[in-house]
């Protein structure tokens, strides 16, 4: 399904912990979950505008071979690279969250204007879109405009539901939990990020070793 896809897809994004995430829980944590939800709310809609050029875009760029390859090499190789970094980020674990002291106010719409920044200005983010998200991307959503609609639908939706759960969990226990809290999203970036890795290394074996074509043609 493709609402599904785009919503398992958003969330390795989601689960990558950077910039955008950490200012997010520290925000939550500061100044309540209001403003570290409007923060959240923005990095949605800044990874979606990606998603729709990647969508736009790689459907263009996938009808050469040799860029199907390359970015089945690339993108490979950098899924198993993120889930190695989340796993030692969490084996590790040397961030920390400074709770301490006071923060300016500031309206919701100019945290929103800050997410849809951080978001877009990610280096993580852009190059899991570039070699990864953009390949995976416009093989969901190529059954059509009903299919691109559902998979954009679910890549927001996942986006959204991640920044209620993490703003709620740093408003409410972050404090307390701070720590542990980014250890457990380390491991659970590290698994979305391994099968997403079996996936396309899977996907790229039956199509150019096999010849059986793109794993997901049909669905």
């Amino acid at each position: 399904m493709q609402f599904s896809s785009g919503f398992l897809l958003s969330l390795s994004l989601c689960l990558d912990i950077g910039v955008a995430n950490i200012a997010m829980i520290t925000l939550a944590m500061q100044r309540g979950y209001l403003q570290g939800f409007w923060l959240g709310l923005g990095t949605c809609f800044g990874d979606l505008v990606y998603a729709i050029l990647a969508l736009v875009g790689m459907t263009v760029l996938l009808q050469y071979s040799w860029v199907r390859w390359g970015l089945w090499v690339g993108g490979s190789v950098l899924l198993v690279y993120f889930t190695v970094k989340m796993l030692v980020s969490a084996w590790r674990h040397d961030s920390s969250l400074q709770t301490g002291g006071a923060a300016q106010a500031a309206s919701g719409l100019k945290e929103f204007a800050r997410g849809i920044f951080l978001a877009m200005s990610s280096p993580s983010a852009i190059l899991w879109f570039a070699a990864v998200g953009g390949t995976l991307i416009s093989r969901s959503g190529g059954g059509g405009l009903l299919g691109a609609g559902q998979f954009l639908a679910g890549f927001f939706c996942a986006g959204v539901a991640w920044c209620v759960a993490i703003c709620t969990a740093a408003s409410q226990g972050g404090k307390l939990l701070g720590a542990r809290l980014l250890r457990y999203a380390y491991l659970a970036s590290a698994g979305i990020f391994a099968w997403f890795a079996v996936y396309v290394i899977g996907s790229g074996y039956q199509e150019f070793i096999l010849g059986q074509g793109p794993a997901m043609a049909g669905r």
